[in-house]
């Protein structure tokens, strides 16, 4: 069947455009995942070298990029590190383990129940006590440092796992976060929790949170992240080596292992692998929690 010209140029020019559409498109696609997969390697290549110069000789550590990976594989370096009385990276490992546990239920349990009295709760000044708070967090954390310090001074807790837990507790954005989650939560459950006889705790315990799993895995995700990886401010409340986290017993690793660079890698991938294990365990609930708290409120 002929068409008339007129259409037949009009469809031409139709599949035409559609065509360079779909070429611009799979342009941009492939320009953005050629320089995502840049950045990758970027930020990952160091981590690659770590990881691998933990498993060489001292002898092999510096030679050529073609033997990136090693051409003899030891586990000397773990080994000597795990085993040295001097680094017990085993004692900091558990004391970090005792820290970062105590300090995530706390500070959960803390800004969630402020999370919830500002969501639920009606009292007078409200909105203001809360953006009072949140104007806090635009102090920059190092100003704290010294009056921190007189106050854990003064209540003899040098030396002590509560000195890495309590300054933490105050931070902001934990409140910020689940406020904006629990907003989003319609207070008809609420309503339908007081028919039938629940309380303000009740409803806080067994409506509010199981819906705020997600926001609650994300913000304990950053406050793992954030103690565990914590340096000068444990460095500063310990003086004995063996109360120290595993991130500031680093500091021994490097006075005692200057120029041992598969041993220092060792002790550094030992010390960053827990950080990424649990966020590859609740990636899932930390991008939901994200995406959901970012646009609620």
């Amino acid at each position: 069947m002929n068409l008339p010209k007129n259409i037949s140029e009009k469809l031409i020019s139709k599949v035409s455009l559609l065509k360079r559409r779909g070429l611009r498109r799979n342009l941009f696609s492939a320009t953005v995942f050629i320089t995502l997969l840049l950045l990758l390697v970027v930020v990952f290549l160091p981590t690659l070298w770590g990881l691998s110069t933990s498993f060489k000789y001292e002898d092999d550590v510096f030679e050529t990029i073609t033997s990136f990976f090693p051409k003899r594989w030891t586990l000397t370096n773990y080994s000597e590190v795990f085993s040295n009385p001097y680094t017990p990276i085993l004692r900091w490992f558990f004391n970090s383990v005792k820290i970062v546990v105590t300090y995530v239920f706390l500070y959960l349990l803390i800004t969630s129940l402020a999370s919830f009295g500002f969501t639920r709760l009606r009292f007078k000044g409200r909105e203001t006590l809360f953006w009072i708070c949140l104007s806090s967090m635009m102090v920059p954390g190092v100003i704290n440092m010294i009056p921190n310090y007189a106050i854990i001074y003064r209540l003899n807790l040098i030396d002590n796992m509560f000195a890495m837990v309590l300054p933490g507790l105050s931070g902001v954005f934990g409140v910020f976060l689940l406020r904006q989650f629990m907003t989003g939560i319609p207070r008809e459950y609420d309503e339908a929790a007081k028919i039938d006889g629940a309380g303000k705790f009740r409803i806080y315990f067994h409506i509010i949170l199981p819906m705020c799993v997600p926001a609650l895995v994300t913000l304990a995700i950053f406050s793992f992240q954030g103690n565990w990886n914590d340096y000068i401010w444990p460095l500063m409340v310990t003086n004995q080596p063996e109360t120290r986290t595993l991130t500031a017993g680093m500091s021994t690793f490097i006075e005692r292992y200057a120029h041992q660079y598969g041993k220092l890698m060792a002790g550094a991938m030992a010390s960053a692998i827990p950080v990424l294990l649990v966020f590859l365990v609740g990636q899932k609930y930390f991008i939901r929690g994200i995406s959901i708290g970012g646009i609620k409120g």
